[in-house]
């Protein structure tokens, strides 16, 4: 099994930043792509970005690129989500996932997921 728990989330104004955490326990964290989705109200769940299990590859949509960096500390079982920019549109929970075999930007491969942190952002 492998638990995950993301904080982080809070409410900020328009052009802010916020640095998501993901923390992980599982003794094979370290083999695991993971991933930063994201889901507002009445919305679908969409991809953000990832990352593989070495943190030598990452993935983001277009709309994040540039703003968003996805990194991890192998070492403290970590993964994050930096966000620059912040748009009201951002507005969304954030859940961390992590994924046995190679990084997806499909929620259904993903094999655990966090409880999500509430990102605000206030125009």
């Amino acid at each position: 099994q492998v638990q995950l728990v993301e904080s982080g989330g809070g409410l900020v104004q328009a052009g802010d930043s916020l640095r998501l955490s993901c923390a992980a326990s599982g003794r094979s964290f370290i083999t695991y792509a993971m991933a930063w989705f994201r889901q507002a109200p009445g919305k679908e769940r969409e991809f953000v970005a990832a990352i593989n299990w070495g943190g030598s590859a990452t993935y983001y949509t277009d709309s994040m690129k540039g703003r968003f960096t996805i990194s991890r500390d192998n070492a403290k079982n970590t993964v994050y989500l930096q966000m620059n920019s912040l748009r009201p549109e951002d507005t969304a929970v954030y859940y961390c996932a992590a994924n046995r075999g190679p990084r997806s930007t499909t929620p259904a491969v993903y094999d655990y997921w966090g409880q999500g942190t509430q990102v605000t952002v206030s125009s």
